[in-house]
């Protein structure tokens, strides 16, 4: 005997669609990161947040920690929405609407990943300087040359 349908709850098909939507490569093209979200409680104004950090230069020190935990609440919430559409019984409505809110997630979380690539960028930088300094300090030693660039008396 068939399992009955209750009407309006999403199918298994249309569930399959909805996660399929979730996880494209793309999902995030063109998505609005939510004004705010509800998450543990409290209520996130987490566009605010993305555009006010993204705004720095450098993200400051007591504001790094900041931003680790809202992308831990990030995620956490984002697997329980994403476990929400997979597993619970849904109507379409609220199918559509968890699919809105974890693809804004995953463009804010984005956002907020890309901040690390900017350190990384000024760290690598500030490693090669060093390598150079090293590396012409190394062959002034060997020339036998002085911080000047005139040469010591080698032979």
């Amino acid at each position: 005997m068939p399992l009955a349908v209750q009407p309006g709850l999403v199918q298994e098909y249309e569930r399959e669609r909805l996660l399929e939507q979730v996880e494209r490569d793309a999902a995030t093209v063109g998505a609005a990161i939510p004004d705010r979200i509800e998450v543990a409680g409290e209520t996130i104004p987490l566009k605010r947040f993305v555009f006010e950090v993204k705004r720095l230069d450098q993200v400051p020190e007591a504001k790094r920690e900041e931003v680790a935990e809202t992308k831990t609440l990030l995620r956490r919430e984002r697997r329980a929405h994403k476990r929400e559409l997979a597993e619970d019984d849904i109507d379409r409505e609220r199918g559509e609407e968890l699919v809105q809110t974890i693809v804004g997630i995953d463009r804010a979380l984005n956002a907020l990943e890309s901040l690390g690539a900017t350190d990384l960028e000024a760290e690598m930088a500030r490693s090669e300087a060093a390598d150079r300094k090293r590396w012409l300090s190394f062959l002034d030693s060997v020339l036998g040359e002085d911080e000047s660039g005139k040469r010591r008396g080698v032979r």
